[in-house]
């Protein structure tokens, strides 16, 4: 019985002792950046390619066999300047036919003519009756109408002779050739392309996030990769109201001013875009991913002196390709985490691992 009571007894002031407290966790690695100095927005950088303003595709009006081209890719050309003939053999003969049909339409017509003045000396004579002097009236009607059509298609034969020359319709570069002597073309089918060299645009894509900082007539600058040390100017001309099917981008032209010899068609050009009114500002930039949000108020987790994580509403500023720019909330020197931010708590220990601002 005494060893049951001293059992019991041991097994109370066993109970009683306190637990050995548990081990701390150490301190949670955090990647941070350190707040530089204030930078101002930047506009937007778009790459895009050098493209004539204006360009056409011209063709033969008639069909024929080509039998000579005077151009070829790369030559400037002046407005009239003839670029290849087809063989006018053809076309002669149709005109030949075209002439002799009006001779022929000519003698109906005066024939016509001579019946009607003698059943109009009949008629007055009242030897025939008026129907009968209405049928010849019909007939020279008829066949003075007819040679006025047959005189009509004669013209247009005779024009299309004119049309065995290609002539340039503008001054420009021949920018593509799709004919070569021998060849049987159709009436319309594209044999050169000239680009007018005169007025000369970029093409490029603006994303759709950020096509609102594109406005029209908005003054530009232009640089070719092929020249950096040359900045050339531009104006927004056209805006595509449609997104590319394809990339979601809207396409964007930019006009050259005082475009020189040294901008060649299909080179590589930046397009340097202001940044509007509105988006012109200075803050703190740091990397995109260090912004969060709690109760929809942008936040960013500043480490403080003591290693502990301290939520901080910040302004912001616009968005970059760098990151954004923090207008207030922050100074110069604060560590802010850059990393995690979403699984952060307040006064959490972490362990600062920096990485450099951008």
């Amino acid at each position: 019985m005494t060893k049951i009571i001293l059992g019991c007894l041991l097994i109370v002031l066993l109970s009683d002792c306190s637990k050995p407290p548990s081990a701390e966790l150490p301190p949670r690695p955090a990647l941070v950046t350190v707040v530089g100095e204030k930078t101002s927005a930047q506009g937007m950088i778009l790459v895009g390619e050098v493209r004539p303003r204006y360009e056409s595709s011209q063709g033969f009006r008639v069909n024929g066999k080509i039998i000579k081209r005077n151009v070829e890719v790369g030559a400037y050309i002046k407005k009239g300047q003839v670029l290849a003939y087809l063989d006018p053999l053809d076309n002669r003969l149709s005109v030949t036919a075209a002439l002799a049909a009006v001779s022929a339409a000519e003698a109906d017509k005066n024939l016509a003519l001579a019946e009607l003045n003698r059943q109009r000396q009949l008629f007055a004579k009242k030897f025939i009756s008026a129907s009968a002097l209405d049928i010849k009236e019909a007939q020279y009607i008829t066949a003075s109408a007819k040679l006025a059509q047959i005189k009509a298609q004669a013209h247009v034969t005779e024009n299309q002779m004119q049309y065995v020359n290609l002539s340039s319709d503008r001054d420009g570069v021949i920018t593509m050739i799709h004919a070569e002597p021998g060849q049987v073309i159709q009436a319309g089918e594209i044999i050169v392309k000239i680009a007018d060299t005169k007025a000369t645009d970029v093409l490029v894509a603006a994303p759709e996030s950020r096509v609102s900082e594109v406005k029209l007539n908005a003054q530009v600058m232009v640089k070719l990769w092929a020249n950096q040390t040359e900045t050339y100017t531009g104006v927004v001309r056209e805006i595509s109201p449609i997104a590319d099917a394809a990339t979601r981008a809207f396409n964007v032209r930019i006009t050259i001013n005082h475009a020189d010899a040294a901008i060649k068609l299909g080179m590589t050009a930046g397009v340097h875009f202001n940044i509007t009114d509105s988006l012109a500002t200075s803050g703190y930039l740091i990397p995109s991913r260090a912004l969060t949000e709690i109760n929809n108020k942008p936040i960013v987790w500043v480490i403080d002196e003591n290693n502990k994580a301290q939520p901080r509403e910040v302004i912001t500023g616009p968005f970059t390709e760098d990151g954004v720019l923090i207008k207030e909330g922050l100074q110069v020197g604060e560590k802010v985490a850059i990393a995690g931010v979403h699984t952060l708590i307040k006064d959490q220990i972490v362990k600062p691992i920096i990485e450099m601002a951008p």
